[in-house]
C-alpha cells in the first residue's frame, strides 16, 4: 500500500516544523513534502501529485489563493483535498477561497487536535483515511494521544499546558470558516495607540505594544485565566491608520514574564517573535514602525 502523502506550504518555518511535527507525531507513516511558497509547491505538485495540501495564504511569489486556482485548473489535482490555513478569516478571503474550490479552513493559532482534525476530515473525504489509518500504530489514534498545543508539539508533549476548552463542531458548512471569536473574558489592556489583539489557540487577549521591531513585538497583556505558553503560536492583530488597516501577523511567543518585579503582577510583559516573511506584511509593519504607533513608556494601570 502506498503511503499517504502531504504537502505543507508555508513561507514561515516556525509554521512548517509546527504541522510537520503534529501530523507524525500523530500519523507515523505519513509522508510530509514543504514548499516555501506557492511556486515551489506549484513546480513540485507538477512532477508529483500529493493525496492533501495545507496550504498558508499569504506567501511571496505566489499566494496560497493563487495555487488552489491553478490546482483547481489541473485534472490531476482538481479533486484534491487543499486546506487553507491562514490567519485570514475575514468574510470576502473566506467567499474568495470557496469560490476558487478550497475544501478547508484552518485559522491561525491552531492546535495540533484543531489541526488533525480538519486532516482527518479532508483526507476521509477523499477516501485516504483508511490507508492513512493502516500506517499509524493502533494505540495512537485509538486513544487520540496528541499534544494540543505548540509547546508540546515542539517539546514532545511532555511540557504541562493549559488546554483550551472544546468546542462544539458547527453544522453549517460556512461555520467551518468562520473567524475565531475573542474570548469574552479576556481583560481588556489600558487604551493606548500602540494596542492589538494576540490571537492564541486557545482564545484571544487584548495588549498593548510596547516596542516594535521588523523581528519582534514587546507586548503587556493584564494576567487571566488564558496563560500565554513559552513557543506557543499565535497571531497578532494590529488595526492602525486612518483606513483601520488590519496587519495579522503570524508568530510564537519567545518570552513571558511578569512585567512588574513581584510573583503578583498583574501584568505580563510578552516577546512575540514574527516568522512572516510576507514581503507585504513587511512592509506594513515597517510603515507601523515608521509611524512610531508603538508605545515607548508603559505604566501599569494607566
Amino acid at each position: 500500500m502506498s503511503k499517504v502523502s502531504v504537502l505543507v506550504v508555508d513561507d514561515a518555518t516556525f509554521i512548517r516544523d509546527l504541522v510537520k511535527k503534529g501530523l507524525r507525531d500523530h500519523f507515523p507513516g505519513i509522508q510530509i513534502e514543504e514548499a516555501v511558497n506557492g511556486r515551489k509547491a506549484q513546480q513540485m505538485l507538477a512532477r508529483q501529485p500529493v493525496d492533501l495540501i495545507l496550504c498558508d495564504w499569504e506567501m511571496p511569489e505566489m499566494s496560497g489563493l493563487e495555487l488552489l486556482t491553478w490546482c483547481r485548473e489541473q485534472e490531476a489535482l482538481k479533486t484534491t483535498p487543499f486546506v487553507m490555513v491562514t490567519s485570514r478569516g475575514d468574510k470576502e478571503n473566506v467567499v474568495q477561497a470557496i469560490q476558487a474550490g478550497v475544501t478547508d479552513y484552518i485559522g491561525k493559532p491552531f492546535s495540533n487536535e484543531q489541526l488533525i482534525t480538519k486532516v482527518k476530515k479532508a483526507l476521509h473525504r477523499a477516501g485516504k483515511l483508511q490507508a492513512l489509518a493502516a500506517s499509524a500504530p493502533p494505540k495512537m489514534l485509538s486513544t487520540g494521544a496528541f499534544a494540543n498545543d505548540s509547546l508540546s508539539a515542539l517539546t514532545g508533549g511532555k511540557a504541562e499546558v493549559v488546554k483550551p476548552a472544546a468546542k462544539a463542531a458547527a453544522p453549517a458548512a460556512a461555520a467551518a470558516f468562520a473567524k475565531p471569536e475573542p474570548a469574552a473574558k479576556a481583560a481588556a489592556a489600558p487604551a493606548g495607540r500602540g494596542q492589538g489583539q494576540l490571537r492564541l489557540p486557545g482564545g484571544s487577549m487584548a495588549c498593548v505594544i510596547k516596542a516594535l521591531s521588523l523581528k519582534e513585538a514587546l507586548l503587556v497583556v493584564k494576567r487571566a485565566e488564558l496563560l500565554p505558553q513559552v513557543l506557543e503560536s499565535a497571531v497578532l492583530d494590529l488595526e492602525q491608520g486612518e483606513a483601520a488597516e488590519t496587519a495579522r501577523l503570524n508568530g510564537y511567543l519567545h518570552a513571558v514574564a511578569a512585567l512588574e518585579p513581584k510573583p503578583d503582577s498583574e501584568w505580563l510583559q510578552l516577546t512575540f517573535k514574527f516568522v512572516d516573511k510576507d514581503p507585504q506584511k513587511l512592509d506594513y509593519l515597517s510603515r507601523l514602525i515608521a509611524r512610531g504607533t508603538a508605545q515607548k513608556h508603559f505604566v501599569p494601570g494607566a
